[in-house]
Formats: structure tokens, sequence, C-alpha cells
């Protein structure tokens, strides 16, 4: 390789190397700092470099970003699908606030109990403390059908997502 070509290709190197050190410093950790210290852009600019990573908890943090209006504008439609992803991956976190969406009828069109239900259950299984209270209190609302309905969906995604619970 020519001596001036090396020489580009290592100033190339290296200052890809010094914009990239911030980012790979920086933990999911730090991005809830910012959150909580009201940097909200700050902290939704490092959840999304977590988020395209598959993490969950970034991706449940936008979800709430979104749903609070926190540095963003509120948009349920957006809250509920960062949940959604989210809550595939087995946040139980998510999970519950997915089961809330589908049980107030955010960011869908009208609500639904059934998968209300499901969603509340897997984030019980996931070991949210809250889940069992808002599956006590959802529980009531539904008919004999739309219980065993939401069963056989809690048995279908607990083998995939709960193997061993």
């Amino acid at each position: 390789m020519h001596a001036k070509c090396l020489h580009r290709t290592i100033t190339t190197l290296a200052l890809i190397g010094a914009l990239a050190a911030p980012l790979q410093a920086q933990t999911l950790e730090d991005a809830r700092d910012l959150m909580e210290a009201g940097q909200f852009e700050e902290a939704r600019a490092l959840f999304e470099v977590f988020a395209r990573s598959g993490n969950a908890d970034a991706e449940e943090l936008i979800g709430v970003m979104y749903a609070l209006g926190l540095g963003v504008e509120k948009d349920d439609i957006r809250a509920f699908d960062w949940y959604l992803r989210s809550s595939l991956k087995g946040h139980p976190g998510a999970q519950s606030g997915l089961g809330w969406y589908y049980e107030v009828g955010r960011g869908i069109p009208q609500p639904d109990l059934v998968r209300a239900y499901l969603w509340y259950a897997l984030s019980a299984i996931g070991g949210d403390v809250d889940a069992p209270d808002s599956l006590e209190e959802l529980t009531p609302k539904l008919t004999a059908e739309e219980r065993a309905q939401a069963e056989k969906m809690v048995d279908d995604y607990r083998v995939w997502m709960y193997p061993f619970r």
C-alpha cells in the first residue's frame, strides 16, 4: 500500500474509533441516568443504540418515553409498538404495560381483554410483582369463554417465551 493511502486509512480508522468511543463507553445505566435527569433527547438517542441491538430494556424505556411524552410527542401507537417489541423478548415490565394498553384500548382501535389477560399473565410468569393484581382486577371482566381463550394463548406463548417456568 502506498504511504499516502496507508496514512489516509489510518487517519480514517482513528477518526471512526474516536467517534465510536463515546457510544461504546456509554451503558444502558448511563441512558437511564440521563432520563432521570430530564435529559430525554440524549437518553433516547442512547436507548435507540441499544434497541437497534435488540435490547429489551431499552425498547421498553423508549415505550415509556412515548407513553408519557418524555422528550418526544406523546404517541400511544408508537408506545404500544415499543412495548410489543420488548414484550416479545420476555420483558415483564413491558408485558404488563402492553396488558394495560390492551385493557384500556390505548394505541389500538379498541380494548381487547383477552390479550390484556395474556400479557398480564405472561408478565406474572416473568416475575412482574404488579401483574397478579392486574390479573385479579381483569378476570371478573372476562366471560368464561374469553378466559379459556386467553389461557390457551398463555399456554402457547409460555412454552416459547418462558420454557423453564
